[in-house]
């Protein structure tokens, strides 16, 4: 699945002016630091993802204080629901978190990149 070219331009745009929880982000994660790799201001279909990690299908968004407004809302809620039915994973963390809780935030992403080995966790057997 190609973006249009809008898109790609505005990804690359936005590579250029990150907010700095972004920034923050990217540093602690670029390199595969965590052990997954990470690609920012990436496009998808109509959309510019803040994180992707192609190996776990996985969206990271940095949502700051512009996504409680009601339209954004929506927007976002239609944006999860098109990355979904394209079997991506969308993980929104706060920007706050990422200021104030960065090594949580790590901890979590470890865990969404990074599934326990099959039967690990497992209690049923």
């Amino acid at each position: 699945m190609h973006p249009p070219r809008t898109t790609v331009a505005r990804a690359r745009s936005l590579r250029r002016r990150m907010t700095l929880p972004e920034v923050i982000l990217w540093q602690a994660i670029r390199g595969q630091q965590q052990g997954a790799r990470f690609r920012r201001q990436h496009p998808m279909g109509p959309f510019v993802l803040d994180f992707w990690c192609e190996d776990a299908r996985l969206a990271v968004e940095v949502d700051g204080q512009t996504h409680d407004h009601p339209d954004q809302i929506r927007h976002d809620a239609r944006r999860t629901e098109w990355l979904t039915a394209q079997g991506i994973r969308v993980w929104r963390v706060p920007a706050r978190d990422v200021l104030t809780n960065l090594d949580g935030v790590l901890a979590a992403l470890r865990d969404l990149t990074n599934p326990p080995p099959p039967g690990e966790g497992d209690r049923s057997a």
